[in-house]
Order: structure tokens, then sequence, then C-alpha cells
């Protein structure tokens, strides 16, 4: 039984599909503006435990994930520059230049963590027509109007606006400071299309009934994912971040343009912060900020991406993580011990044995508990540490929670050594001298240099072995 927290009901419940055993997957991709942060990563990994689970569930998983190359504002306020043309500014490329090389970082970043692939990826400006198709069903049913910079969807004439965010409409009235455009009727109202600044021409621009301008943000992923999942989704994902604007946004358009409830199940992960906890100085990582960790910053740090993806695991998707480089240089360290463990045990896999079914027990009940990683964590340590089972065995538990984990076990190689067979040899020989004329200080300079170098060394009654720390 698949149990997994619903946003909206807020409560775990026992998931079932809309039709079958087929999944219909919609997950918010990236604002191709700049690379994404880390922050940005934890969500995709989250998004990709919960299809792998999906999956090993039995399912049929149809995911669609969207590229924003237009329309995201600086502001969720509807109000300063696109994203995408600041960047263009930024970078000294044109919007679609720098579009096209963000997503193909973005897609490199992915395969860096083993995430699986959408199903489907769609580009905003792949579709401006079936965006403005959208726009005009709301117009027809006279939730739109015009404000002074384009369209909006007027909040005020739908009795459950906000019921995702559970939004205190006047609450938020009475303590607004945000900028007010200008025409705009209600604080909560949002561009469905903004009309080209008078005067200057965008590099992302297109005709519509309304004039020359551009989607809003919002638009896209409704009007996406109906195309290519249809008029009801199962489930549709995000950061955290998304709730109070941004899925609102999309339930409130979506479901005035179909006319019923659009999205079965809203699942969100929570932020990566970094900063102090204990002085209370955490804040999420931001690319508005400017100040913001990439995955190639860990890549030149020696931190393999792996090692960030079983970091991640480390905390329940739904709760804060807090990064320091101390906790991944831990989380890369357990990393590292779980491929040596892998490989050691792979040389008893002949290809024939089974998973050991009470380790593997443990795992599912895991994941399937709303997608538990740290339990899930613990069961893999515990087929691992298992000394009464075949190590053969535990290999083949290892493949078969790795499809879930997607840690890489089957592909992990020895690393390259920082010196030669033939010197650990020599080395371990002299060492051996050493110790038997009782200069021990020469011996435990040998077990610190080989143990720099990666080595481990094995006193035995025959002699000393070594391997691959």
């Amino acid at each position: 039984m698949l149990r997994l927290y619903n946003t909206m009901t807020r409560s775990v419940d026992e998931f079932t599909p809309l039709s079958g055993n087929k999944v219909g997957l919609y997950t918010c991709g990236l604002t191709v503006y700049n690379y994404a942060h880390i922050g940005n990563l934890r969500t995709y990994i989250f998004e990709d435990l919960l299809k792998r689970t999906l999956i090993r569930c039995g399912y049929d998983v149809n995911h669609v994930m969207n590229i924003t190359d237009v329309g995201h504002l600086t502001s969720d306020a509807d109000t300063g520059e696109d994203k995408m043309e600041a960047g263009a500014r930024r970078e000294g490329k044109t919007a679609w230049e720098i579009a096209e090389f963000f997503q193909g970082q973005f897609v490199k970043d992915m395969e860096l963590l083993n995430l699986l692939p959408p199903t489907t990826w769609c580009k905003a400006t792949d579709h401006i027509c079936e965006q403005i198709d959208q726009i005009k069903k709301l117009e027809e049913k006279g939730y739109t109007y015009t404000a002074g910079d384009g369209i909006y969807f007027d909040t005020s004439k739908l009795s459950d606006y906000g019921k995702l965010a559970r939004l205190d409409i006047d609450g938020l009235r009475a303590g607004a400071r945000i900028e007010v455009v200008e025409g705009k009727r209600n604080l909560t109202d949002f561009a469905l299309w903004k009309f080209s600044p008078e005067g200057s021409q965008r590099q992302m621009e297109w005709d519509s009934p309304w004039g020359v301008g551009f989607p809003g943000w919002h638009i896209e992923c409704s009007t996406m994912a109906i195309k290519y999942l249809g008029e009801r989704l199962d489930i549709h994902c995000g950061g955290i971040d998304h709730v109070p604007v941004h899925h609102t946004n999309e339930i409130a358009q979506a479901e005035i343009a179909l006319g019923h409830e659009w999205v079965n199940w809203w699942m969100h992960g929570e932020f990566l912060t970094f900063g102090s906890a204990d002085d209370g100085d955490q804040a999420k990582m931001s690319k508005s900020t400017g100040g913001f960790i990439t995955l190639d910053t860990l890549i030149e740090r020696g931190i393999d991406p792996l090692a960030y993806r079983y970091f991640c695991m480390g905390a329940h998707y739904r709760q804060q993580l807090a990064f320091t480089w101390e906790a991944l240089d831990g989380a890369a360290s357990a990393y590292k011990k779980l491929t040596r463990a892998a490989l050691d045990l792979k040389a008893s896999y002949s290809g024939d044995q089974q998973p050991i079914a009470n380790h593997l027990e443990q795992f599912d009940s895991a994941i399937e508990e709303d997608l538990n990683m740290p339990r899930a964590l613990a069961a893999m340590w515990g087929a691992v540490k298992d000394d009464s089972a075949k190590p053969g065995d535990i290999y083949a538990t290892l493949l078969e929670m790795d499809q879930v984990l997607g840690l890489g076990i089957a592909d992990a190689a020895e690393e390259e050594l920082d010196i030669p067979e033939e010197r650990i040899d020599q080395l371990i020989a002299e060492r051996t001298e050493a110790r038997a004329n009782k200069n021990f200080a020469r011996s435990d300079e040998i077990r610190d240099e080989l143990t720099a170098m990666g080595i481990t060394l094995e006193d035995k009654p025959e002699g000393t072995i070594w391997r691959r720390s």
C-alpha cells in the first residue's frame, strides 16, 4: 500500500490512481535563466524518488516536465522584469541562447544525479497558441479583465481561491506591502498575458487577441499539463514555495477553464537551507540573491554528485534540510563506504542470487510510507551489515533497492589508485621490516601514507593485506 502526503488535504493517505495502474505525473521544471542550484536539485531528487517508487509499486508513469523560458517575472506580484530578459542581459546573449544553454546544463545535472528523464519535455515558448486558447476560455467565462500592463485573472469571482495554500485573503489585504499594478483589482489577481512595454521591443513576444506581449508564468503549466496528461492529473509536484502563488494560481485558472477539479494529489518538497540553525539565521537557497551553489561547485570540491543525492535522502522530503559542507562531507564519506561495500560484495555475485526478503520488506515499507528515505537508507545498511547473509544475496538486495535509490550501485567502479600496486607492495614490505625492528614510528608513517592514498591495511597472522578504502 503506497501512502503519500497530499498538500491539498494536509494528510497522508493511500494513493489510488485515477485510471487503473496509469499515473499522470507533472513536475514543475526549471526557469532557464541561470544554472540550477542544489536547492532546486533537491526538489528534482525528491520527484525522481517519487517516480521510481511509483514504478516499483507497479504503476505505469507518464511524466511531464516543463521548461520555463518566458513569463517568469522577478516578482511574484506580477511586477519586475522577465527573468529571461534579465538573464540575457547579464550573459550578453539572446534570451533564446541562454534558454538553450541553461536547459542543456540542467539536463547534464539530471544525468549526473541519476534522475530518470521525463516522458515528455515541454517548453513554454513552444506552446504560446495553447496558452492563448486557455486565456480565451477564461475570458469567455468572465474571469478576466484588462489592467494597465496586461490581462488578469479576477480571483474575487472564485469562492475557493487559495484552497491549496489555505490563504487568508483578508489577512493578506491587511498586511499588503507589495507593489500593486495599476488597474489591478485585487491583491491576489494574477497576470495571464503581459503587454510588451511601449516604446521597446522584447526579445520574446507574440501577437495575441489582446495585443503584442507574452504569457504569464502560471498559465504555461496548467496549459501544458492538460495537453499532455489530460483534464485530470494524478499528481502535480513542485517546491514548497510554489504553494501560495504558482500552484494556487494554476488551480484557479485550470479548474475554471475545465469546469471541474483538476489534480488528485499535490506534493511539494521542502527547502534546502543554509546558515546557522542555532542563531536562527537560516535561509532558503535562492538564485535571485546571486549566492547559490551549483552541482559543478560540488564537483570542483571533489564531491560525487551521487553523494549529494545520498545527502538529500538523509532527510524526509517534507522536512527542511540544512546544508553545511561538514554535513555533505559526512554524506560523501557514507556514500563512499557504500560503494566500497558494494564492490566487495559484487565479487560474490553471479547474477542468479535473489534479494533477501526481510531486508527488502523493510525497504519497501519505508518508501511506501510517504517516501521515508532515511528509513529506506537504514534498511539498505541493515542488509549491507547482515553477517548472516551470503554476500551475493546482499548484493542482489542492493541492486533491487537501488532501482529506487538511484545511487548507481551496478555502475560503481574502482577508483584509480594514486600509487602503483608494485609500490604498495614495496611499502608494505618496508613496514613489515620496520615492525620487526620495532621501528614503530616508521611503521605508522607508512600506514598513514597509504591511508592518505585510499589504501587500508589489515594485519593478519599470515601477513599484511591491503584493500581500497
